[in-house]
């Protein structure tokens, strides 16, 4: 029998313990909160979005709603001062919405002042995004146009702000009609962050259930695509959300959105309460889509107008893809042209066609036209008070499904709030060139996001050292937002196991690259198969 080495401490041995077991054991959690500690401090650490800035991106405090007409679902912004709440705070209760809102879509307003007493409509209030942000990796390299980024705010450096970095060192920022202009010339969204920043005008998919009410942009609803002239379009109705053509020949029947009857082009976000909508500017950056049922002998196009200059895409039935540039007299020229690969009916393929950051995108579903207007301010065109238009066109037997309208996400750069509109820093006539280590920032909500535009005072330092007004130092960046882990605090469970999240609204959070700068300083029309 082989023996073992006594034991100098029975006692230990009888409860399981030991002298060197404990050891190990603190040994080990200290290794492990000191991994924690670095994996926080230099790594990764989690943020929880606090306020609307970035919205409909990134989401602080709000609610969210269902429209009582059409079902459109959209989140409205929380401000804890309308209840006499401090700052940051979340009520655990149920709250009436105290300002009117809008519905994106059938443009339906909510006026919840009439009923506050009332509990069925008291809504839950959401915490804000709950988002990874990686803290050294701009140690490694440098932040990248488009970046959504952490750092600290330079007018009050102990607080953390979140915004999405749009000019950096060397570079002469100037917003024009809501566009991005470094050096006199329009930067570009890659394409990732330009699918997030697409704001809904209306989808045809929603229907009013009662349209007779007139609180639909104060009158009541009717469908906002109308038909033109001699167009034969069936624009379908309730239960019917979709739109059908049936006619032989190659006579092409128009419609065309009326943003007198439907929601207008104005630069509003559901998110915000709809107080300057009136004062809000007009967004021309339009892109419409649907998924298309065609036959062989047909086709289907849309039309979008930008500064008085028109522009069609077409799909036709045997694949042709089609850019032309409709002339004054009604005439069309050819920009460019390509060949898509058909699908059955029953293999329905998005076709869209946007007019964005100068730039014609013509897309059904892998195949991707390119056509560029040019990147000077007025190489898209100059007559900017003209209204924009957008236009369902076909010949054939078609049938459209899902047809959605889009407006692209505009820069402010005068204060809406005040009646003379007053130019704000970067804005339109006054640029801002940055020095070396200076960056210029914006929030995606752009009307209710107090970034670099607005700060009307130079950043603090350490020993009374300034920074330049308007600029994000290099020193003042504490990482870049990389994805949504836990949207808006909620849980798809309920009860005690609702720390499981809200699966639906995890994503990535997309920014820029080296490439996609490298991509865009040589402009060119192509076809791209995706």
């Amino acid at each position: 029998m082989a023996l073992g080495k006594k034991r100098d401490n029975p006692s230990c041995e009888s409860t399981g313990f030991s002298v060197e077991g404990i050891y190990h054991f603190l040994e080990w959690l200290v290794t492990a909160l000191a991994s924690t500690l670095v994996f926080i401090v230099f790594i990764m650490q989690v943020y929880r979005i606090p306020t609307g800035s970035m919205a409909d991106t990134l989401k602080g405090a709000h609610f969210r709603l269902r429209c009582e007409q059409c079902g459109y679902r959209y989140e409205y912004d929380f401000s804890p001062r309308q209840y006499g709440l401090g700052e940051n705070v979340i009520p655990k209760r149920d709250l009436p919405i105290l300002k009117e809102c809008r519905c994106p879509s059938c443009g339906y307003a909510y006026r919840v002042w009439m009923r506050e007493k009332d509990p069925r409509y008291y809504r839950r209030v959401y915490k804000g995004d709950q988002i990874f942000v990686l803290k050294c990796i701009y140690q490694f390299r440098e932040p990248n146009r488009w970046d959504v980024v952490v750092f600290k705010n330079p007018l009050e450096p102990h607080i953390n702000y979140i915004k999405r970095l749009v000019g950096k060192p060397g570079e002469k920022v100037e917003i024009i009609d809501g566009d991005i202009y470094i050096n006199d010339r329009i930067v570009r969204k890659p394409p990732s962050v330009q699918e997030e920043l697409w704001m809904p005008i209306y989808e045809n998919d929603y229907q009013p259930a009662r349209p007779e009410e007139e609180r639909f942009n104060r009158h009541s609803w009717r469908q906002p695509f109308e038909n033109l002239g001699p167009s034969r379009w069936d624009l379908g109705g309730p239960g019917r959300p979709f739109f059908a053509l049936e006619e032989k020949g190659q006579q092409v029947h128009r419609i065309q959105y009326n943003p007198q009857i439907g929601n207008d082009f104005r630069a509003v976000y559901a998110y915000d309460p709809p107080d300057f909508i009136p004062n809000m500017p007009i967004c021309s950056d339009l892109m419409i889509r649907s998924l298309p049922e065609i036959d062989s002998g047909s086709g289907v196009g849309y039309e979008l107008g930008k500064y008085g200059r028109r522009y069609q895409g077409w799909l036709h039935g045997d694949g042709r893809m089609e850019i032309l540039r409709i002339e004054s007299d009604e005439k069309s020229t050819l920009l460019m042209s390509g060949q898509a690969e058909m699908k059955d009916s029953f293999q329905l393929e998005e076709f869209r066609f946007s007019h964005v950051d100068h730039q014609l995108i013509l897309q059904y579903g892998r195949r991707q036209l390119v056509y560029d207007l040019g990147r000077g301010a007025d190489d898209a065109g100059t007559w900017r008070h003209i209204q924009p238009e957008a236009a369902v066109l076909g010949y054939g037997r078609l049938r459209l499904r899902h047809i959605g309208l889009f407006r692209d996400i505009y820069y402010m750069n005068t204060d809406v709030s005040n009646p003379r509109n007053p130019i704000l820093q970067g804005g339109a006539g006054n640029p801002i060139v940055l020095g070396e280590g200076e960056f210029f920032v914006c929030g995606d909500n752009s009307p209710y996001s107090l970034d670099s535009r607005w700060w009307n005072k130079p950043g603090r330092g350490n020993h009374g050292r300034t920074f330049t007004q308007g600029v994000v130092p290099r020193d003042y960046f504490v990482g870049k937002a990389f994805f949504v882990h836990w949207p808006g605090g909620d849980s798809i469970l309920p009860g005690f196991i609702r720390f499981v999240p809200y699966v639906e609204g995890m994503k990535i959070i997309y920014g820029g690259s080296r490439d996609w700068d490298k991509a865009e300083a040589v402009p060119a029309d192509t076809e791209r198969k995706l």
